[in-house]
């Protein structure tokens, strides 16, 4: 892969591999669309950046390219933010960028994954996700009768142990005991 990587629009390689990845600035994707869109840091503090936040002319800057970010996306948009992060020797705590309220809340489909306080992390969740009897797999929608339509965050345990994490759409996140779940699966 980085054999082929380039710092360039992104025009190139698309014309010359089907399976590849763009990673551009927000600046360079004027003009350019993407089936996928990945928009990282969408914190308080990154974007917009914190320089910005008390100057209404540099907010609606950041504002203006967040907006160019998430119109390159054909068909679909995926915005990340970290509940915790490292930056500078020190810790933050930060908050989701204020950019991502002003979504029309019909559009948006939340998926809270990482670590909890335990230490369990996503890739230890994937790691029993795959190793599981179950039948479900992360990020598969199902419908619980009381909770509703949600999507799968975590499997962990095996036999009548087994438990899911379901982040339910209007009831939040649940973990639920599998054999007393009753989960349908959505196609």
């Amino acid at each position: 892969f980085l054999v082929h990587a380039a710092l360039e629009s992104g025009e190139t390689q698309a014309q010359n591999y089907s399976d590849y990845v763009s990673l551009m600035t927000l600046h360079s994707a004027k003009g350019l669309e993407f089936n996928h869109i990945y928009l990282a840091g969408m914190e308080e503090g990154l974007f917009p950046h914190q320089r910005s936040t008390s100057d209404i002319v540099q907010l609606e800057e950041e504002r203006r390219l967040c907006y160019v970010g998430i119109t390159r996306a054909r068909v679909k948009l995926t915005c990340t933010y970290t509940q915790h992060r490292r930056m500078h020797g020190s810790e933050y705590y930060p908050q989701p960028s204020r950019f991502l309220s002003e979504l029309p809340k019909e559009v948006l489909n939340e998926v809270r994954l990482g670590s909890n306080i335990s230490g369990h992390s996503a890739l230890e969740a994937l790691d029993n996700a795959t190793n599981n009897d179950s039948g479900l797999n992360l990020g598969q929608r199902v419908i619980h009768s009381k909770f509703g339509e949600g999507v799968i965050l975590n499997l962990e345990g095996k036999g009548s142990n087994a438990r899911v994490q379901v982040n339910f759409e209007d009831s939040g996140n649940k973990w639920l005991v599998l054999a007393y779940a009753n989960l349908q699966t959505q196609a």
